[in-house]
């Protein structure tokens, strides 16, 4: 057999959770044509001795909806080994959206998500009215990755009611158009149906997005429209408490439905598991999402800080970096003025996209890729100095006050997390990569998994754990012939070392459309990357390939 590419004598972790094996992988196409011993030479060839040989990652809560339109690659999960992404998640999506209407759907996202306004209004060129429609759309688009998307509650909420979205719930006929229009979505492939009831999710102008102000016979009327097509899945990004409602649904439709386990104000993870246990005994499915790190903020001076909007900050960071360097070095009253605003004047309501009033014990210096890290509030105790003048000072021990902090959202205890990931319904994939990216770099949830829970905290093997970010998100998202390495599967692989997979730091670049701020990250230790057959990254450069693909359901 004549293969296009051989990977040879690498240690073969198919995704099954079996153990590792050494063989050859032959990929002809855009297919794996054999694993095994292949004596023939491949028209390219690529030495794994020593090296992981995996399928691609899947990340199932991505909203890459808007990078799409000027990212090709997707980065900077190109990066980190994933291959397949799910996006419009939590009800926001692009389509379907009227063309005198379209800021509404900018609207739903801008805020919530964290998606710079004005990088979509360059950077998105439209092109579609119904889902469908934007569906061939994406398929046109040159891309790195492949894609699935859902249909966004909110858009459809627009699409079908206009304004009448954000003051009432829908009456007949726009129930009517919303399911007539998510069957024909679902008809076209999509991946199925994605909504929000979180309280943290607001649009630009201070209302809550659109999905929050429907009612819950609206939203089951959804779900049922699924569950009538047979097909597809319903994640939801839950509020203060999971509608009792949801659980019978499950059991009713059968449709299978995913939200973020941890993720929510004032219900514990432990109901939340509780909750996947219960509906699976009553015959429904649910899947909880998880995080391998605790969902938390990136802070420096060189990307935001919690006390930007203070009246003292607010005008000493109008300064540019260097210069706010030079003041921080120079002029000690500033700078005792800048740490008495940071603890005295008032913090305004924190919005989606900006840091938090700082809990000190829930923010810590950020030493290396990996923790363990020392809190702020632990160093202040410690050094007996105030913990302001602790982060002033380490980041002007760093090039360009680029010294990051983490900014933990909520306190989740390593033991707890660990307890969240190991449950057997739960998959690990809550990076939300696309949104947040001022403010966050979770694209590296994998790497990080591999570095930190394997490599370092062994709490999991090498092979369960390259199960729990391929085989099960593939198993869950319906993509069967992905997230395993078998003869005939498509082609979507890595090879990493298992001793070296690091994410690296998150750097700030300026490169969204119209030089908007955000944080890119590369990861070390990973030898290549396929996507349907083709090098898509080597050593960390993109090979100029662009082999991504829509997959429709």
């Amino acid at each position: 057999m004549a293969y296009d590419l051989v990977i040879r004598d690498g240690e073969v972790i198919d995704g099954s959770g079996l153990p590792r094996f050494r063989a050859d992988l032959g990929v002809v196409g855009d297919r794996i044509a054999k694993i095994g011993r292949i004596a023939e030479r491949g028209a390219r060839e690529i030495d794994a001795g020593g090296l992981a040989v995996t399928p691609g990652f899947i990340d199932g809560h991505t909203h890459m909806d808007a990078q799409i339109n000027w990212d090709p690659l997707c980065s900077s999960s190109c990066h980190q080994g994933v291959t397949t992404v799910v996006m419009g998640n939590c009800g926001f999506t692009l389509a379907p959206s009227r063309k005198e209407n379209r800021g509404w759907v900018v609207r739903n996202l801008e805020r919530a998500e964290d998606i710079n306004a004005a990088a979509m209004a360059q950077g998105i060129a439209w092109g579609w009215e119904t889902f469908p429609e934007y569906l061939d759309v994406l398929d046109t688009l040159p891309k790195a990755l492949n894609h699935a998307v859902y249909v966004g509650h909110s858009a459809l909420r627009t699409w079908a009611m206009g304004e009448r979205a954000w003051e009432s719930t829908a009456d007949a006929d726009e129930l009517a158009a919303m399911t007539g229009q998510l069957q024909a979505a679902l008809a076209a492939g999509a991946m199925g149906l994605s909504t929000s009831q979180s309280v943290s999710h607001e649009t630009s102008d201070d209302r809550p997005v659109a999905s929050r102000v429907g009612s819950f016979d609206e939203l089951a009327a959804l779900v049922r429209t699924l569950g009538d097509a047979g097909k597809g899945v319903f994640e939801i990004a839950l509020g203060g408490r999971v509608p009792t409602e949801l659980e019978d649904l499950a059991a009713e439709t059968r449709v299978p439905m995913t939200f973020g386990v941890g993720a929510v104000g004032s219900m514990d993870w432990r109901s939340q598991l509780a909750l996947l246990d219960r509906t699976a005994a009553r015959g429904g499915r649910m899947i909880g999402q998880t995080h391998s790190r605790g969902i938390t903020i990136l802070l420096s001076f060189a990307s935001q800080l919690p006390f930007d909007r203070l009246p003292t900050w607010l005008e000493f960071r109008k300064q540019p970096l260097a210069e706010q360097e030079r003041l921080l070095r120079t002029d000690a009253g500033l700078r005792a003025r800048l740490v008495h605003a940071a603890h005295h004047e008032a913090y305004p309501r924190a919005l989606s996209g900006e840091a938090r009033r700082p809990k000190w014990p829930l923010i810590q210096v950020r030493t290396g890729p990996l923790p363990p890290y020392a809190s702020l509030a632990e160093l202040s105790e410690r050094q007996s100095r105030d913990p302001v003048e602790i982060m002033i000072d380490l980041a002007l021990e760093s090039p360009g006050l680029s010294q990051l902090f983490i900014q933990q959202l909520a306190a989740f205890p390593e033991d707890e997390l660990l307890q969240v990931l190991q449950h057997p319904r739960t998959v690990m994939t809550f990076s939300d990569s696309g949104a947040h990216v001022s403010q966050m770099s979770d694209c590296s949830i994998q790497t990080y998994f591999l570095a930190y829970w394997v490599r370092q905290r062994q709490a999991f093997t090498l092979e369960a754990a390259i199960r729990m970010i391929t085989m099960t998100p593939a198993a869950t998202w319906g993509f069967n012939d992905r997230g395993l390495l078998r003869e005939g599967m498509k082609a979507d692989v890595n090879v990493f070392d298992p001793d070296a997979i690091l994410p690296q730091t998150p750097k700030v670049a300026h490169d969204l459309p119209g030089g908007a701020r955000r944080f890119t990250q590369g990861a070390d230790g990973i030898r290549a990357t396929l996507v349907n057959g083709q090098v898509l990254m080597e050593n960390g450069e993109h090979t100029g390939a662009l082999p991504g693909r829509l997959l429709r359901q």
